[in-house]
C-alpha cells in the first residue's frame, strides 16, 4: 500500500498546481466545492467509509463532502487545486494514512484526524517483497484498512467525536452522543460478526488483495491475498503459491472486488476448481450502506468459508 510524503501542505500545493489545470476532471474526485452551509463547520471525508462515519456523528451540525468520487479506487486520487485549498479551510479532515498519498500531502495536521491513529494497527502483507525495484512508496507499514474491523471503526467513532466536540464546541455534547450511538451499531455488528464466523468448515479467505487482514485479524481467520495493493499484477510465482495453498486448505471460494478486475481471481478459481464471490472492501459507496454492505459480506463469507451460527 502506498503511504504518504513528508512533503509540507505549501509543496504540495505548488505540486499539484504544476500538475494539474483543471479541478479533478478525471481524477476519481468528487465535487467538494459546495462550500459550507449555514455557517456549519465543513468536515471532509477521504473516502466513503470515513463519510458514513463522518455523517453518522456529525448529524445536522455539521457539512460532511467526500474527496473520492463513488466508484473510483480511493488509491487513485489526484486532487485539483479547488480541493486542496478546500482542505486547508475545512473545519476538519477525516483520513487515513496511507490511502491516498495526495491527501497525505495536502492536510493541515492542526485540523486533520488521521483514523489509525486511534487504534492499534497491524502490519502490512506479507509478499511485500514482490514488488521490489517497483515505484510503490510503503514508508507507512502498517495495513491501512481499518474501517473492515467494526470493533477499531467504533474506537474510531469515538475518537472522532471527541475531535468534532473539540472543532466545534457549542455543538460538543451531540458529537459525543452520536459518537457512542455509531459506536453501539458497530458494536452490534462485531457481535454478528463474532458468531456467524464462529465455527466454519475453513479459515482461509484467498482475496484479490490483502485489503481484510483486520477482519481476519478479529474473527480468527487466514487472509492470503493474490497481491498486496489492487495496483499491482501478482507474479506467476504468487500465483502459483496461492493456488497451492488455496487446494491444501479446501478452498471453494476466491473473493472478487467490484472496483478491481476480477480477471486475475477467474483465472486462479479455474485452476483449483473455486468458484469466485464478491467481498466487498467499502472503498467506494455501496448500494446501502455501510453497516447493511458489511452484513452482505458476512453472509458471503458464511457461505464461502461453510460456517454455522
Amino acid at each position: 500500500m502506498m503511504s504518504g510524503f513528508s512533503r509540507s501542505w505549501t509543496v504540495g500545493l505548488l505540486a499539484t498546481a504544476a500538475l494539474l489545470t483543471t479541478t479533478a476532471c478525471g481524477s476519481g474526485t468528487a465535487d467538494t466545492s459546495a462550500g459550507s452551509e449555514g455557517g456549519k463547520p465543513e468536515v471532509i471525508a477521504a473516502f466513503y467509509p470515513l463519510q458514513w462515519l463522518s455523517e453518522q456523528i456529525g448529524g445536522s451540525d455539521t457539512q460532511v463532502s467526500v474527496l473520492t468520487a463513488p466508484g473510483v479506487e480511493p488509491h487513485d486520487l489526484e486532487l485539483g487545486i479547488q480541493q486542496v485549498t478546500q482542505l486547508k479551510n475545512a473545519a476538519l479532515t477525516v483520513y487515513i494514512k496511507g490511502i491516498q498519498p495526495a491527501v497525505d500531502d495536502a492536510v493541515d495536521p492542526e485540523t486533520s484526524f488521521d483514523a489509525a491513529t486511534a487504534v492499534q494497527t497491524i502490519p502490512a502483507g506479507e509478499h511485500e517483497e514482490e514488488h521490489a525495484g517497483e515505484e510503490h512508496d510503503h514508508e507507512v507499514a502498517y495495513d491501512p484498512h481499518i474501517w473492515l474491523d467494526p470493533a477499531r471503526l467504533a474506537t474510531v467513532a469515538t475518537k472522532l467525536g471527541e475531535r468534532l466536540a473539540t472543532a466545534d464546541p457549542a455543538h460538543a455534547q451531540g458529537y459525543k452522543d452520536r459518537a457512542a450511538k455509531t459506536a453501539a451499531t458497530l458494536g452490534t455488528l462485531d457481535q454478528e460478526f463474532s458468531k456467524g464466523l464462529g465455527a466454519c468448515r475453513t479459515k482461509t479467505m484467498v482475496t484479490a488483495h490483502e485489503a481484510f487482514g483486520y477482519l481476519a485479524d478479529r474473527y480468527g481467520l487466514k487472509q492470503v491475498g493474490i497481491t498486496l495493493d489492487p495496483e499491482t499484477e501478482p507474479s506467476p510465482t504468487r500465483l502459483s503459491e496461492v493456488g497451492k495453498l488455496a487446494k491444501a486448505e479446501g478452498v471453494t471460494t476466491i473473493f472478487t472486488e467490484s472496483l478491481v478486475s476480477p480477471k486475475v481471481a477467474e483465472v486462479l478459481a479455474s485452476q483449483v476448481g473455486a468458484k469466485t464471490a464478491v467481498l466487498d472492501p467499502l472503498e467506494s459507496k455501496p448500494s446501502g450502506d455501510f453497516v447493511s454492505a458489511m452484513r452482505d459480506n458476512l453472509k458471503t463469507l458464511q457461505t464461502a468459508l461453510g460456517c454455522t451460527s
